[in-house]
């Protein structure tokens, strides 16, 4: 599926990342790399595992500092924010992780509640109902409301993960590996959700993958990360253009739907 031309305003950039660098002891994870991602814009960052994709976005929700460089996101520089400014800047960042994290012991409702309970404490019961209903209604699943996880199939608690970090109307989405262990079919769906989401919801998202059938679905840009820094920069076409380049190869091991 190709995907759809999205409104970029490319001279607003959300998220700046300049000369990142990041170690685990002697493993060189990130190696100085710099990247934009522009307001309305999906952005995939494609690479193989242990590559420090995930790295990355854990350095820019703030679960990881970054060893130099500057990571600025809307507005505030990660490396001088404080834990209350950190705390406020999460709840406009939306988390997709790649398990769901969704939990066990509480219906879908209770699920959805729990961040505006625990974020939003003015909120009216109506108001918290309303909420819990439209993003259900976002994402195909209103039926599931009182239904347990377990009672869930992979794809649908993949839904309802992006549910919850809807709820919060986050201007910034971070997808972690989105597509993973999923059908084919059900990969295709969840490619769908995601770039309905940014067409109404206005979302500014990275979106970590190894996928291709993901990336070119989905990104408007696309970042290869390889050896610790981007090695290409552009749309799915640009970054694939010459399939006999050696760091595009390995890519092409993995299948992927037209």
């Amino acid at each position: 599926m190709k995907k759809a031309k999205a409104n970029i305003d490319y001279k607003n950039s959300v998220i700046q990342i300049r000369g990142l660098y990041k170690s685990f002891g002697e493993m060189k994870v990130l190696r100085g790399i710099d990247l934009d991602l522009y307001q309305g814009e999906n952005l995939v960052v494609l690479g193989r595992s242990g590559t420090g994709k995930s790295v990355l976005i854990k350095i820019i929700s703030g679960l990881l500092t970054a060893d130099k460089g500057e990571v600025t996101v809307l507005g505030c520089k990660m490396n001088q924010i404080t834990a209350r400014e950190l705390q406020e800047l999460r709840t406009r960042i939306g988390f997709s992780f790649q398990n769901s994290a969704l939990y066990d012991s509480m219906t879908v409702r209770k699920n959805l509640e729990f961040p505006l309970v625990r974020n939003k404490k003015h909120l009216t019961r109506r108001e918290i109902n309303s909420s819990v209903e439209n993003v259900l209604d976002a994402v195909g699943l209103s039926h599931t409301i009182d239904q347990m996880p377990s009672e869930l199939s992979g794809g649908q608690r993949k839904r309802i993960g992006i549910a919850r970090t809807l709820i919060l109307n986050p201007e910034v989405m971070l997808y972690d590996e989105p597509t993973a262990g999923l059908d084919p079919i059900t990969c295709i769906d969840i490619n769908e959700l995601i770039n309905e989401v940014q067409e109404r919801y206005n979302t500014s998202s990275i979106i970590i993958t190894h996928d291709l059938t993901c990336a070119k679905s989905t990104g408007d840009r696309i970042a290869m990360l390889l050896d610790g820094q981007f090695q290409r920069v552009g749309t799915f076409e640009e970054v694939f253009e010459n399939t006999n380049d050696e760091r595009v190869k390995p890519f092409f091991d993995y299948n992927f739907i037209e």
